[in-house]
């Protein structure tokens, strides 16, 4: 990891908040934050076994295993996510990954392109692929694919055993190749160094395009998970963590994810100062809470901060594509 992240991580605290702030002042316009939805149309089973997950089919954390949603049914929970002010919708599923051609597959391309004639970016989450799979998504209507990184190369190892890093930055390979934005991020408090996370925000600032949007998400301890017991993670460690973010990607949209619930309405503020301009919204996420709709659209008045447009500073190809699915439908 280089010196310089350290030292910029190391910055007095508020003179790193007036560093990022500043940089986030220069490159966005307007006191505007994106509105997530994150929708979970696959949920529990997963063959993985990522420590943090509670969907994983190796712990017994009280997650069941359901079936694909259907199109119907997801479209109904987009459509109210629109209704209520999102700009992006989310699709998770927990499985390793995607194939052409697997019926499951072509469920989710299927909903995929209903999904996209609602105006929303769509954004999806399903594991590992490649060049083909990426390039179908991109033709259904999926302007982002979130993959994480979750932590450092150095640290993976000791979250997950069933994938590798490389597996992670293959996948994050094909979606550039495609034109699709990459939505990359990953997790604190999971018992990796400050040196971890920084070392993570390298890989990031490597990426060419860099990532649109990078979630930070704060460890929610499962019950049932090998990382249960870890304690939360301290704020003014995650502010500094998205200031330092916000300087080195000036153009991403840094994301407020996991771990929301546990943190004040003054702790939030505080990330929005460093930096942060996503967040996500609705009451759940995957399996884990989140603040309600009423107590954000009441945050959000209290700060000054309106929703962002949809399509906001994507890459062109996922723009352009973006642009013409809504002109065609």
């Amino acid at each position: 990891m280089p010196s310089s992240l350290r030292a910029l991580y190391d910055t007095p605290f508020f003179d790193l908040l007036s560093h990022a702030h500043q940089v986030h002042r220069e490159h966005w316009t307007g006191n505007e934050v994106q509105l997530c939805t994150l929708l979970s149309i696959k949920t529990g089973g997963c063959s993985e076994d990522c420590s943090y997950c509670a969907q994983s089919a190796r712990y017994s954390t009280g997650v069941k295993a359901e079936r694909l949603m259907q199109k119907d049914d997801v479209l109904a929970a987009a459509r109210r996510a629109h209704e209520s002010g999102s700009t992006r919708f989310c699709m998770g599923a927990a499985w390793k990954g995607v194939r052409s051609g697997d019926s499951r597959f072509e469920q989710v391309l299927d909903t995929i392109r209903e999904v996209s004639k609602l105006g929303m970016e769509v954004c999806v989450t399903l594991g590992q692929m490649g060049p083909t799979e990426a390039r179908q998504l991109r033709e259904a209507g999926v302007t982002a694919y979130n993959h994480n990184l979750d932590t450092s190369p150095e640290f993976y190892p000791e979250i997950v055993s069933t994938h590798t890093y490389q597996d992670r930055l293959d996948t994050i390979a094909a979606v550039q190749g495609a034109g699709m934005a990459v939505c990359c991020g990953g997790i604190i408090g999971m018992g990796e160094s400050v040196d971890d996370r920084l070392r993570m925000l390298e890989v990031l600032c490597s990426f060419d395009p860099p990532p649109e949007s990078v979630p930070i998400n704060c460890l929610m301890a499962m019950p049932g998970t090998p990382l249960e017991d870890q304690a939360p993670v301290d704020v003014f460690e995650l502010v500094r963590l998205i200031a330092c973010t916000r300087i080195r990607l000036p153009r991403a949209k840094v994301r407020l994810s996991a771990g929301r619930t546990r943190l004040s309405r003054e702790a939030q503020a505080l990330c929005f100062y460093a930096g942060a301009n996503s967040i996500f919204y609705g009451d759940k996420l995957l399996t884990a809470a989140n603040p309600g709709e009423d107590a954000d659209h009441s945050l959000l008045a209290a700060l000054d901060l309106k929703p962002q447009r949809p399509f906001a500073d994507l890459p062109v190809p996922a723009r352009a594509n973006a642009e013409a699915v809504a002109v065609l439908h």
